[in-house]
């Protein structure tokens, strides 16, 4: 299971009260991740105290935690309630909204085992991706997220707005660039990949994690700027340190864990380097609980060509040479719809892929 839900109703809607699950009672090997406190963006100074604390936390590992951010609790779990609601659909009603993935496109339901991570053994997610609210992205959707449109996009609208918009001022300010330079790259009315993620991995039996040497989803990076995941108390998303070592991610209490992606790696010809992550089975107290989540990806515009900004900060720490990992000519439009299409070929068992070209003769590559 997911989570408890009761039968009760919340107004008109139909969707039952969640509850999230304990965490676990294991004392994993836990990354030592930096928490930013959004509260102090206002006030005097503290967009610049929060650009300093971003700026130490990036040097060792692309994740660390946000709290305070202007959503409370029961918000969050109301969106783990209408994600709990679509996975429960029959699999007949949730065909109806499948993503075009063949040819890059995200948005609707991804279902589940369609991709073959070990030989005979295939995937354990099924996704549901609520793309940006504007005329350009409308679409079918459930009568469930139908029913509470206008409650999931204040909360998506939030977030782009009021939670990504001031991360990206954050790391303007580190590049000691205009505050509004790369919101000016990812304004919510032009066509881009953000989007709200529901997402179910179903738990798996201990002869599947065997074959799978408890690796879920190899090492990998994500594709666009930043991903936002709500606290996730299933403990099973790992880090890996620039040593190379995997650490376990803890679930916070009240928080968003962010990770850097593709895109900021691009933009600053790698001085933001894009966190490699993978999902491994759950300690013991767990394994038998469904992974639900509620995740929010902030990509570029689709027309925005993924050329290394001028920034005195990165003439000095020298980063202001392209280097062969640049990604000059290609779009942040062309470069997630070539890795949404890449993800689901079959040409290849995933556990045999270390390296997938994917557009213009640059890469992704994959961690065991």
């Amino acid at each position: 299971m997911a989570g408890v839900a009761t039968r009760t109703v919340q107004g008109a809607t139909g969707v039952p009260t969640y509850h999230q699950v304990p965490e676990t009672k294991y004392e994993l090997d836990w990354a030592d991740l930096a928490t930013l406190d959004l509260s102090q963006f206002d006030a005097p100074g503290g967009k610049q105290k929060l650009a300093a604390q971003l700026f130490e936390a990036i040097q060792k590992v692309g994740f660390f935690y946000i709290i305070n951010f202007g959503l409370t609790q029961e918000q969050v779990d109301r969106q783990f309630a209408i994600g709990k609601e679509v996975f429960q659909l029959s699999t007949e009603e949730k065909l109806k909204y499948r993503a075009d993935l063949e040819n890059g496109g995200y948005n609707g339901y991804k279902p589940l085992g369609l991709r073959q991570v070990k030989p005979g053994v295939f995937d354990n997610t099924e996704i549901y991706n609520i793309p940006k609210f504007i005329p350009a992205f409308e679409r079918p959707h459930p009568e469930v997220i139908n029913a509470n449109r206008s409650e999931i996009e204040t909360f998506a609208r939030h977030i782009n707005d009021d939670v990504a918009g001031k991360l990206l001022v954050l790391f303007a300010l580190i590049l000691e660039l205009p505050e509004d330079f790369f919101l000016q790259r990812h304004r919510y009315d032009q066509k881009s990949d953000c989007h709200l993620r529901y997402m179910k991995y179903h738990h798996r039996s201990s002869e599947e994690n065997k074959v799978l040497e408890n690796i879920w989803v190899k090492g990998h990076t994500d594709f666009g700027s930043l991903t936002l995941l709500f606290r996730q108390p299933v403990a099973a998303l790992q880090v890996r340190t620039p040593e190379g070592e995997w650490k376990w991610v803890k679930p916070y209490p009240q928080s968003i864990t962010v990770n850097l992606a593709d895109s900021l790696e691009f933009l600053t010809n790698g001085f933001l380097k894009s966190s490699i992550h993978r999902v491994v089975a759950p300690p013991p107290d767990q394994a038998n609980v469904d992974r639900l989540g509620v995740l929010y990806f902030v990509r570029p515009e689709d027309s925005l060509e993924l050329r290394p900004v001028v920034s005195s900060v990165l003439e000095r720490l020298g980063y202001n040479k392209t280097t062969d990992g640049a990604a000059v000519g290609i779009t942040a439009g062309e470069w997630v719809k070539a890795r949404v299409a890449k993800g689901v070929s079959k040409d290849k068992v995933r556990s045999d892929v270390a390296e997938q070209e994917i557009i213009g003769g640059k890469a992704a590559k994959y961690y065991d």
